[in-house]
């Protein structure tokens, strides 16, 4: 007979093949218990292997540590559903502090925007009579943004408001009532170069190139003595300035002075160098010194029209007849500012027959000028009062014999009328001697800048 090998014995021990069986039944019960997620999860962190012999466990032990595991590793979903229900974690949630923020509409008070984020108006009272600078709350102003930081107890801890670009308030509640703080950033000034080109208005190109209006006016006033804006200026005339910039927190804030600025008008080119001389006293001054300043003004009036010139045979619009007319007729908007050509001595401000309301000016003993059809005349102007050159004096209007609202400007050189488009203007004194190597050290820096920016403004144009 042939005989029969014996049989191999069995690789695991049979208390270990219950055991994995009974590990088989659990796993699949909590597949049909539990999500799939869920599954996964305690994949992650059951790490089931089957012992040796000599570390075995017996089958009660093994299903008494599994249970655990699985208790362990999978909370009850009823016990989620108690965590999420529990008033407690509730209420702590409810006390933590909060942040409100509103903003003022039309019509808005303190009391408005208090109710809106839950406050009494007993509150605004408190507030109010805490500090003696908490009124400043009270001073709302369209679209500013009050920040509420409200407490547990749903009091007010914090009140925060940005007024301006470099100016906050804050009251702060403290144990004797609210504290009232002002804080102000003090911005940073630097250089800004623009460069514009005339293409209709002298105002709507500064405004192109990015010079803010202000700029564009203290420019014009800059080279008001050579050029009249009213009438000289040309398409294709360019500008170039540099001008103080005041940024906060990487925002324009404000600007302050033109410290250098160069105009071309008409193919010749003008240009002025703010200076500041050792007695304080700022200037404006072409680059090798001489005086930016005449002792009058070319144009009394920013930006006007000239509607009619100095004429020895014009017809006169309302008496229908041929009358000199002595002077130059400048129209723009009623109440448009009028100002002093130049510095001098009130002789007269008030009516004057078809003048209307009129006001003569003496300067020195060789000049004088005629303001008239005025709407009325500036605070402080009087006759027998002094006025400095570029000073408002008065308002357009229509008043005495005049047809629409425009200024009537005559200049007389030692009683004799002369044409103020044509009359060559006396300069004021250039830079002192002792102050021209100090001049030559400010200005001598601007022009070069100024050179290289154009430059730089060319070579990209060409690209």
């Amino acid at each position: 007979m042939t005989s029969q090998p014996p049989k191999a014995p069995p690789l695991y021990p049979k208390t270990h093949l219950l055991a994995a069986s009974g590990i088989a039944a659990l796993l699949s019960l909590a597949l049909l218990v539990f999500p799939s997620s869920e599954v996964e999860a305690k994949r992650t962190t059951l790490n089931l292997e089957l012992e040796t012999p000599a570390e075995q466990l017996t089958q009660d032990q093994d299903a008494a540590e599994l249970t655990q595991a699985t208790n362990e590793a999978t909370p009850s979903p009823f016990a989620q559903i108690e965590q999420q229900d529990n008033p407690v974690a509730k209420v702590e949630e409810d006390k933590a502090p909060s942040h409100r923020e509103v903003v003022v509409s039309k019509g808005d008070t303190l009391s408005t925007l208090f109710a809106k984020v839950g406050l009494p108006a007993t509150s605004v009272h408190e507030i109010l009579a805490s500090d003696k600078q908490a009124k400043q709350f009270s001073q709302l102003k369209h679209g500013q943004k009050l920040e509420f930081e409200m407490g547990p107890d749903g009091q007010l801890n914090n009140l925060h408001s940005q007024v301006s670009d470099l100016e906050t308030i804050t009251l702060s509640k403290s144990a004797k009532g609210y504290t009232f703080r002002r804080v102000t950033t003090l911005p940073v000034v630097r250089s800004a170069y623009v460069h514009g080109v005339i293409s209709s208005s002298l105002s709507a190109s500064g405004q192109r190139a990015g010079l803010p209006h202000s700029m564009t006016m203290e420019m014009a006033k800059v080279f008001g003595y050579d050029i009249d804006f009213a009438q000289d200026i040309r398409p294709g005339d360019q500008f170039e300035v540099i001008y103080e910039q005041k940024v906060a927190n990487g925002k324009t804030v404000g600007t302050g002075n033109i410290l250098s600025a160069r105009f071309t008008n008409r193919g010749k080119t003008y240009t002025a160098v703010r200076y500041t001389n050792k007695q304080g006293v700022s200037n404006y001054y072409t680059a090798d010194g001489s005086s930016m300043r005449k002792a009058f003004i070319r144009t009394p009036v920013d930006f006007a029209r000239i509607s009619s010139r100095f004429s020895s045979g014009r017809k006169h619009p309302i008496l229908n007849k041929i009358r000199a007319h002595k002077g130059v007729d400048y129209a723009a908007p009623r109440g448009t500012p009028i100002k002093a050509a130049g510095d001098g001595k009130v002789l007269l401000a008030g009516r004057r027959g078809g003048y209307g309301n009129t006001v003569i000016i003496q300067h020195g003993n060789t000049y004088r000028t005629l303001y008239g059809h005025m709407q009325g005349f500036a605070k402080g102007i009087k006759t027998g009062g002094s006025v400095k050159q570029g000073q408002v004096i008065g308002f357009i209007g229509t008043t005495g014999l005049s047809t629409g609202p425009h200024l009537h400007y005559e200049f007389q050189v030692n009683g004799v009328h002369v044409d103020p488009l044509g009359q060559k203007l006396p300069m004021a004194d250039p830079i002192a001697k002792a102050e021209r190597t100090r001049f030559l050290q400010q200005s001598q820096p601007l022009m070069a800048r100024m050179n290289q920016e154009k430059a730089t403004l060319l070579a990209s144009s060409k690209r």
